[in-house]
């Protein structure tokens, strides 16, 4: 029976990335590993035939020369009529000079990979990842951490959260989920700022061969707040005021990130004049400081037309006219 397409067999579209193509062959070399399903025969089957797709479509040359249609399913070239997969099998190659290079292929009765051997100068190559390259084997002991490679630790698990300004000052309690899908509590340390992780010690992927698990990386990102700005430990603020408080000065009413507080505007204030509320901004992770509230004012003038405002303009313009832009 003919060997099924390697891209049907691992579940994948034909543009799959690399990453995509090795991530699906370990989630089914991990289920159907014969070490794994001792009482499951097919178990046997599903391994090898996954591990035959992958040696024709996890490898970059390979993988062309199988979309091109020079290949088969079971990385022969098409046309070839040799001995059935699991039987061995051999192709050959003239070289340099017309010397016939033989090299030989193991279909899917192993799960060593495919050696390759030349004849005339010796048995070159060798079973998985011997003399003659990284092969399946290799690949294999890494994923459940035998052979060689010995227990090793998991890989860390990537995972960005946004939290609101209030939360990441205050602190709180979130909920993320990885990449593994696995969903995990993070608790967020007031004064913790965008772009810093949190590291979950333990909480990525399992070791193989019964190493330690990797750890879960957290990127903190600050959503956008409507009103303030972050300026480092600073919060900036635009107030907008009327034209007789800037004029007049007085108490007004400011929003901080905890509750509303007054700030007294000086008579005379223009549009742009930037006062200071100390300690009204963002702490630090150890809560021993915190930087400031940074209010700039903004002169609104009243909607619509008011002839009394106007009125008063026109006698301002004519008796004590002023040039503001003069310094530019």
């Amino acid at each position: 029976m003919a060997a099924r397409d390697p891209y049907s067999v691992l579940g994948v579209t034909k543009t799959a990335s690399a990453a995509e193509i090795k991530k699906a062959f370990r989630t089914l070399a991990k289920k159907y590993h014969p070490d794994q399903n001792k009482d499951d025969p097919k178990a046997k089957e599903k391994f090898a035939e996954a591990n035959q797709a992958y040696e024709v479509i996890g490898e970059d040359e390979k993988r062309k020369k199988f979309d091109r249609g020079e290949i088969d399913s079971e990385g022969k070239p098409r046309g070839f009529e040799g001995f059935h997969p699991g039987a061995g099998g051999y192709r050959t190659n003239t070289g340099p000079g017309g010397a016939q290079h033989y090299e030989f292929e193991f279909g899917t009765g192993g799960f060593g990979g495919r050696p390759r051997g030349g004849m005339g100068g010796g048995m070159g190559g060798g079973m998985g990842g011997g003399p003659g390259g990284f092969g399946a084997s290799d690949f294999f002991s890494d994923l459940f951490g035998g052979g060689r490679s010995g227990p090793r630790q998991g890989e860390d698990l990537n995972a960005s959260l946004r939290v609101t300004l209030e939360e990441s000052a205050q602190g709180a309690m979130k909920r993320v989920i990885m990449p593994s899908g696995k969903s995990l509590d993070v608790k967020i340390p007031a004064g913790i700022e965008s772009g810093k992780q949190i590291r979950l010690k333990g909480q990525g992927q399992p070791g193989p061969g019964g190493g330690l698990s990797g750890d879960a990386l957290v990127t903190i990102q600050i959503a956008k707040h409507k009103l303030f700005e972050i300026d480092g430990r600073d919060l900036r603020l635009e107030l907008p005021i009327t034209l007789y408080e800037a004029v007049l000065g007085g108490p007004v009413e400011v929003p901080t990130l905890g509750r509303r507080l007054e700030l007294k505007i000086p008579a005379g204030s223009s549009s742009g004049r930037t006062l200071r509320l100390r300690g009204k901004g963002l702490p630090d992770t150890g809560g021993k400081s915190a930087g400031d509230l940074l209010v700039t004012l903004k002169i609104v003038l009243p909607e619509g037309s008011d002839s009394d405002l106007d009125e008063l303009m026109r006698k301002w313009q004519a008796s004590r006219p002023y040039r503001p832009r003069d310094s530019m």
